[in-house]
């Protein structure tokens, strides 16, 4: 299997088919190609990939997420000064990993175990942050509040995804962020109370 994912374009064929030529994949490889899921592609990226590796016995998933952001970048708005905070927060990147289930022994060294992948709306987070295709290319906007609604929401949304598993200090989890920005890790960092 293969996921690709990007918010930074929407082509036909797209990048899953370009990538599958380059690394000499076979033709028959299961793709899918996923766009414009913004800042929380990598949770679906990896929900996805998970449920394929366990609901495929032996399935191998390459899950790449690529962006480049600097199709979002043009001249200052008087009507959206929010778009200059984005242009310079977001850069361009790509990470990679393969996901699977049941590692074969000798073979395969897995580095992490994913135990859970799962995504969650927050109360009157509509319109937050949005963006969109057009003529000048993707646009976007952030509202002030973003780092507040996170901050306000962010121990319901883990208590309700790591109490099935037992897990209640934060402090003993390996964090791996996709914060959007220095007021999002702070506001966050001080509601659960991380230690450095």
């Amino acid at each position: 299997h293969l996921v690709f994912c990007t918010t930074s374009a929407c082509d036909m064929p797209g990048a899953d088919y370009q990538l599958t030529k380059l690394l000499g994949l076979r033709p028959s490889v299961k793709r899918l190609m996923m766009y414009q899921q913004g800042c929380f592609a990598g949770g679906t990226v990896l929900r996805l990939a998970k449920d394929l590796a366990e609901n495929n016995r032996g399935a191998r998933v390459l899950v790449v997420c690529s962006e480049i952001t600097a199709v979002t970048f043009r001249g200052p708005s008087d009507t959206h000064l929010d778009s200059l905070v984005g242009q310079a927060l977001f850069g361009d990147g790509a990470a990679a990993m393969i996901i699977g289930s049941d590692p074969i022994e000798n073979v395969e060294r897995p580095v992490f175990e994913m135990v859970s992948a799962a995504q969650t709306l927050c109360p009157d987070s509509e319109g937050a942050i949005d963006g969109h295709l057009r003529e000048v290319g993707l646009t976007f906007h952030l509202l002030k509040d973003v780092p507040g609604i996170i901050s306000k929401n962010i121990e319901k949304c883990l208590d309700d995804a790591f109490k099935p598993l037992g897990i209640s200090d934060w402090n003993s989890l390996f964090w791996v962020a996709h914060p959007g920005g220095p007021a999002i890790l702070g506001q966050g960092e001080a509601m659960l109370i991380l230690k450095p």
